[in-house]
């Protein structure tokens, strides 16, 4: 069907009366349309989102675009506040888009839709009032979130109720009979929703299970592992057949499989890891060309297409790293034994020999299964020591182990340099990870550092991910990308005014190339921290889909991700098809299907990231419940009207500071600048500034911080004036003229005294 019919008839449904926003697998059926027809109609759907005619957003349901007005619809996402009334983010927004797009919600008018909820929306005639927010109700929840939820027991009156944890609804749910499962005041339960609370009605649940007192050790990770939906336990038969695996396996090499076990292999990891799932090799060729061997262990050799195994691996779509424990995609006796890279263990692997010249251009790819024995297991400390002083690692190495690490350094640093020269981008965003007692409660926090070792791994793992890309889409078959959209222009735009504000003559940062020069610019520099957080709210998040977008951060056409099978189920997916290249088969492959397992691996990873920051900030909060008073250094990481956000440098805890305690001077808000402005001279607080910060308030159960600026910290931002200079040092000046101005007033005045 041409894609102007398409257009057309997939218009003429969206706008029907009663139509309820859909995936486009279901309008596809809706329409009645073949397999190849869907594919484009996939095509049509996002040209018809960029053109403002359609919203493709939450969980990538399609419905008519809201352009206000009364009766207008609109899809998006709930949430609530604690006040009762909420705001919805409409489909398609992008996290950081400008929230005076989000729609208010009176607590009369939400109904029973609940934090996460996606929900329909009609939008409210436009009013006098001085809300800038456009207003509606909702008339539907098109989607739960979610049905369990996580909260503190506790009775009153000898009536059981639970208060939720953080915001989902404003008020306590009520609960059946009190003590239900044995469950006492100040336990941390589970319960399924009943009936969810509207607006003068209270919700009801049941008690489904009872994790435990609050703040005993283990229960905040319990109560984040139900409140996301965590799974824990592997199923039964997937363990089995693991079991089999594992009895099966002997480490010979079977037919078909090349053996590499005499190339000279090294991994690179973690000093605390447990599975490695990728080694490298690295020869010159007599042509004095580079060959490089990365190779990945061979998951879908143990992980095969429609086995209780491979059903885990799907549910699951990722690995979930909680600071406290792993709950893998994939059983131990797979991720941590089988599969694993262990030095001197026959390892099956999904081996790609890229052959670059000296100039690492990319000329030729060699696939293949193989078995490798790696020779070497490095941590990254080791590595760094190593770059630091080869000459002091030459007695502890093979001469072979010692000349690769010194020709990978060499590699990788042309690769990245190509890969900066077609316009990368590298933001600067320093990393805090918390560290934790033998109770698994904060006892500090420590930085990630990214240094020359994880560069270099980080360099081939790229180049290997483009290479096996390419070689699947020159076979024309349609697989898991890995997607990151360029920034929307409008964003751009604000960004170049906010860096000119900076006080930085930049031209338009819709060039990619700009925005290179403008990282570089601010290198070491105070405005860096601003100008980074800035750039990385303005990029779109990656996604994995079958659509062919490219990935726009490190400027690639064509780019998947085929490094990491253990812990991702979308390079499990490129293994396979990568073997049906090498044997010749024609896989199943069906562009629909792909679009929709995208969906679920991006919802997965989304999850498994939220479930992470989630768990990170309870444990912090816990931490600070007893510091209150706690003095920290702290960078702003959201301006908003309502106050400022500011995160921790040295410990990672966010909280609010709201405007109401920046009692110093009255503030207004420039959404566009990302700035809080007073009306005195040099009273600004914009993105990245460094500020020293104080705890005032923690609620764990809420998760909610609340802080107050205390001191300006090293490195603050200031405005700069169309001179370049900032508000501060013209205040400084202005003072300076002053006092000289004033000292010879009365030098002029005594000399005149003396006549």
């Amino acid at each position: 069907m041409h894609s102007d019919e398409l257009q057309k008839r997939l218009l003429e449904l969206v706008r029907q009366p009663g139509y309820k926003p859909v995936k486009p697998r279901q309008i596809a059926k809706q329409l009645g349309i073949s397999e190849d027809d869907t594919r484009e109609l996939k095509r049509v759907i996002k040209q018809l989102m960029k053109h403002g005619q359609l919203t493709y957003g939450a969980n990538h349901l399609v419905g008519p675009k809201a352009t206000g007005g009364d009766g207008y619809r609109v899809t998006g996402v709930f949430r609530r506040v604690e006040a009762g009334f909420g705001f919805v983010r409409p489909a398609g927004s992008a996290p950081g888009a400008d929230r005076t797009q989000d729609i208010f919600i009176a607590a009369g008018d939400a109904g029973d839709a609940a934090t996460g909820d996606t929900v329909l929306v009609r939008l409210k005639q436009k009013t006098e009032s001085r809300r800038p927010n456009p207003e509606g109700h909702i008339v539907e929840v098109i989607e739960r979130q979610t049905h369990q939820f996580v909260g503190t027991y506790f009775e009153q009156d000898g009536t059981a109720y639970v208060r939720i944890d953080g915001l989902p609804f404003s008020q306590p749910i009520l609960l059946g009979d009190p003590g239900a499962k044995n469950a006492a005041p100040d336990d941390k339960i589970v319960i399924e929703m009943v009936r969810f609370p509207e607006h003068g009605q209270e919700g009801e649940g049941v008690i489904t299970e009872v994790l435990g007192p609050r703040g005993t050790p283990g229960v905040d990770t319990l109560s984040i592992i139900r409140e996301f939906n965590l799974p824990e336990q592997f199923a039964e038969d997937a363990l089995d057949e693991a079991r089999r695996q594992a009895e099966a396996f002997d480490e010979s090499i079977p037919p078909g499989r090349t053996d590499l076990t005499a190339l000279v292999t090294i991994t690179i990891d973690p000093v605390d890891a447990r599975d490695f799932d990728d080694a490298i090799s690295l020869e010159r060729t007599d042509k004095g060309h580079w060959r490089l061997g990365v190779h990945i262990a061979d998951v879908s050799h143990f992980v095969r297409p429609d086995t209780a195994l491979d059903r885990e691996a799907y549910q699951r779509g990722t690995s979930t790293y909680l600071p406290d424990r792993v709950i893998p995609m994939l059983p131990e006796i797979i991720s941590n034994g089988l599969a694993s890279l262990q030095p001197d263990r026959v390892r099956y692997t999904k081996t790609v020999f890229i052959e670059f010249t000296p100039e690492g251009i990319p000329v030729f790819t060699e696939p293949m299964s193989a078995a490798i024995k790696s020779d070497r297991r490095f941590t990254y400390e080791e590595i760094d020591s190593y770059l630091a002083d080869p000459e002091a690692w030459r007695s502890k190495l093979d001469p072979k182990v010692h000349t690769l690490i010194s020709s990978m350094r060499e590699l990788a640093s042309i690769l990245r340099e190509r890969r900066f020269r077609r316009g990368a981008l590298e933001l600067t965003m320093p990393e805090v990870k918390i560290d934790l007692d033998k109770q698994g409660r904060v006892d500090g926090a420590h930085l990630v550092v990214n240094t020359e070792s994880h560069r270099i791994i980080e360099d081939f793992m790229l180049a290997a991910n483009e290479a096996v890309a390419e070689l699947l889409e020159k076979a024309d078959l349609s697989f898991l990308r890995r997607v990151h959209m360029a920034p929307e222009p409008r964003k751009l735009r604000v960004l170049t005014e906010f860096v000119s504000g900076l006080g930085f003559q930049v031209e338009s940062l819709e060039s990619r190339f700009e925005l290179q020069r403008l990282l570089a610019l601010v290198q070491g520099k105070p405005e860096q921290r601003a100008v980074n957080y800035s750039l990385l709210r303005s990029l779109q998040r990656a996604v994995y889909s079958p659509e062919k977008e490219g990935h726009y951060a490190l400027a690639s056409e064509c780019y998947g991700h085929f490094t990491s099978p253990i812990r991702r189920y979308p390079d499990l997916t490129i293994h396979r098809l990568l073997e049906a290249v090498m044997t010749g088969k024609k896989p199943h492959n069906d562009f629909g299907a792909l679009a929709v397992l995208g969906e679920h691996c991006s919802d997965r990873e989304r999850r498994s990231e939220a479930a992470e920051r989630e768990l990170t900030k309870v444990k912090l909060l816990e931490y600070l419940s007893s510091r209150v008073g706690l003095t920290l250094q702290a960078v702003v990481t959201g301006v908003e009207e309502f106050g400022l956000f500011a995160q921790g440098v040295d410990l990672p805890a966010e909280g609010l500071i709201h405007v109401s305690a920046l009692s110093d001077d009255f503030y207004r808000y420039d959404r566009a600048a990302h700035t809080l402005s007073g009306h005195r001279s040099g009273n600004q607080y914009r993105l990245g500034d460094a500020i020293e910060v104080q705890v005032a308030r923690v609620d764990v159960d809420r998760r909610e911080l609340d802080l107050r600026i205390v001191g300006r910290g090293p490195g603050s931002v200031r405005p700069r004036r169309p001179d370049g200079k900032t508000e501060r040092q013209e205040a400084q000046r202005r003072n300076e003229a002053k006092a000289t101005k004033q000292s010879r007033a009365k030098g002029k005045g005594t000399t005149k005294r003396k006549k």
